[in-house]
């Protein structure tokens, strides 16, 4: 819900770092997998209990996370394989968060954790299927141009999953009521996605029927 507002603020701080990176000869998929290194530390940080370096380590993983794509456009290197790359290990680090938490006290963490868990399979899944149907139909991405691909709303996007990550590590002996709030922002994700997704595309399929007879 966040992600429109606050990328255009975010985009001009890192573009000094990115003409460095690309005078240094460094590419946009080793960022992209440097990254997701470093932010999959957070998980045994997080199951032996060292919050405030596992925040250290989430917060890296964005920052890569921002200078991958920006890098990519930069040296005019935006590829699906690249976009590929960066939205399948994105997934797997937002997944590997609550695990190390359910790691870091199972009795008290395992229920609301494996909840979350669900519930971020079903806005990836909606997220990802719609974008393959969009790239079918050729649908514009009047919000996230510069993405390889389409993006779909949501209540919750990355900028509340990273801020829900903060969270946890801030206050983690609360970390069940947090992850069970977020998981029923996401259920409202899901069916919203769901629902308009479907729509939208049974539109675009009715136009392209009426294109057809028409012609």
């Amino acid at each position: 819900m966040l992600d429109k507002y606050i990328t255009p603020y975010i985009k001009p701080l890192l573009t000094p770092v990115v003409k460095l990176l690309h005078k240094r000869a460094i590419t946009a998929d080793q960022l992209t997998v440097v990254g997701f290194l470093v932010g999959m530390l957070s998980v045994p940080l997080i199951a032996f209990g060292y919050w405030h370096a596992a925040l250290v380590a989430i917060i890296l993983n964005r920052i890569f996370d921002g200078l991958d794509g920006e890098l990519a456009r930069y040296a005019k290197q935006s590829s699906s394989a690249g976009g590929y790359l960066d939205i399948t290990l994105d997934f797997l680090f937002y997944a590997a968060i609550p695990f190390g938490f359910i790691l870091a006290d199972p009795e008290q963490n395992a229920i609301a954790g494996s909840l979350l868990l669900a519930t971020f399979i079903g806005t990836g899944s909606s997220f990802l299927a719609f974008a393959i149907a969009a790239e079918k139909f050729n649908i514009e991405k009047p919000q996230f141009k510069y993405k390889s691909f389409y993006y779909l709303n949501g209540l919750t996007e990355g900028t509340e999953t990273i801020a829900l990550f903060i969270a946890f590590c801030i206050w983690p002996q609360h970390f069940s009521i947090l992850a069970i709030l977020f998981a029923f922002a996401c259920i409202v994700t899901i069916f919203t996605r769901i629902y308009g997704g479907y729509h939208t595309l049974k539109r675009q399929e009715a136009g392209n029927k009426g294109v057809i007879n028409g012609a």
